[in-house]
């Protein structure tokens, strides 16, 4: 009896040690972001704000842990429950570890988007730097991911046994596991490349699989294109780098529109290219750089005219094509309704029509 009691004082005490480290570790944390909260508001920085709320949760997890580690030498508890407890303690901490890491990539992620602004109408160095660091980050989660789960699992003795008489096979399993993985791994390749090669950034205007959208968002194996209709096309990865497709803002966001109208020969061109000039004079969505009408068609029936016009982005570009084609049409209706597009025919009498002596 004397033993039992003994032995559950032991255990009181034990529990009683982490208990007020745990509570030790959570008012350090209470304190600790309680100032660092103050500080922050002091700042105009938003990087400190990020900082704090990324990473309070896994400093929630990480500071009680220490504590518990600290004490560990006070528990007194036998060698099994000792070795079991410290263990576990070890696996937490590895895993809040990289519960912080993968918070300070985001806290990075945050830095860069404060310093390199995409809400600016010239924002194509913005968008690369922007696209990089979205690409990257998830890459380093996966790999943050990886390896704490693969130093967790090494940390049981009987997975690492096992591992080491699984090595002379090694090279078999890793080709059964690559042949099993090949589709995300090629995607994770491609999400490297595209981070290097840049063949896509946040926000670029696309034409994949015949639909006009802008990318809105790169994931670790997918890409998804918000379509003009606000339609969502889920795209993999591997895709931009095997299959050509259309970027419209590769090098810049500023695009040249063309509006085609079809005319009847008789329509004096020159003034319709003078009636071009005065329409997107008159209109806030051109930018001035380039404008222009050709002839660049001319069949059995109708000419082929060709306006050209630049605009600073697609959607502008597309608006001021609207724009243009619409005042074009009805400067055509007012002016010269007879230049519209018609068809001819000739109609030749019959000789004999009308001859009582045929």
């Amino acid at each position: 009896m004397a033993d039992m009691t003994i032995l559950w004082e032991g255990w009181l005490r034990a529990l009683g040690i982490l208990a007020v480290a745990i509570v030790a570790g959570l008012l350090l944390h209470k304190i600790l972001f309680g100032v660092l909260s103050r500080i922050a508001k002091r700042t105009p920085s938003k990087l400190d704000n990020s900082f704090l709320q990324h990473s309070r949760r896994p400093a929630a997890l990480l500071l009680p842990l220490v504590g518990v580690v600290v004490v560990m030498p006070l528990l007194h508890l036998q060698p099994e429950i000792h070795d079991t407890v410290n263990h576990l303690i070890g696996l937490l901490i590895i895993a809040s570890v990289a519960w912080l890491s993968i918070a300070l990539t985001e806290v990075l992620s945050d830095m860069m988007a404060e310093k390199y602004n995409v809400n600016v109408r010239d924002n194509l160095a913005a968008r690369r730097v922007l696209t990089q660091v979205h690409v990257l980050r998830r890459i380093i989660v996966v790999v943050i991911a990886i390896v704490s789960i693969s130093v967790m699992l090494m940390t049981f003795p009987a997975i690492r046994s096992i591992g080491a008489g699984l090595f002379a096979s090694a090279g078999i399993a890793g080709l059964v596991i690559g042949m099993a993985a090949r589709p995300t791994l090629s995607n994770l390749i491609a999400g490297l490349q595209m981070a290097l090669t840049e063949p896509i950034r946040l926000d670029d205007v696309v034409i994949v699989e015949g639909e006009w959208g802008w990318i809105e968002e790169i994931g670790t194996t997918y890409v998804v294109v918000r379509i003009w209709d606000l339609r969502r096309l889920v795209v993999p990865l591997s895709y931009f780098i095997e299959k050509p497709f259309q970027n419209w803002t590769r090098r810049s966001a500023d695009l040249l529109g063309t509006v085609f109208i079809y005319t009847d020969y008789t329509l004096p061109v020159e003034e319709i290219r003078l009636q071009l000039h005065n329409i997107l004079q008159s209109s806030k969505l051109w930018d001035g750089k380039a404008w222009g009408l050709q002839v660049t068609n001319a069949t059995e029936h109708t000419v082929e005219l060709r306006a050209l016009m630049s605009a600073p982005d697609s959607g502008t570009a597309w608006d001021l094509r609207c724009e243009v084609r619409e005042k074009m049409i009805r400067f055509l209706q007012e002016k010269y309704p007879g230049s519209l597009p018609k068809a001819r025919a000739e109609i030749k009498q019959d000789s004999t029509e009308g001859n009582p002596a045929a």
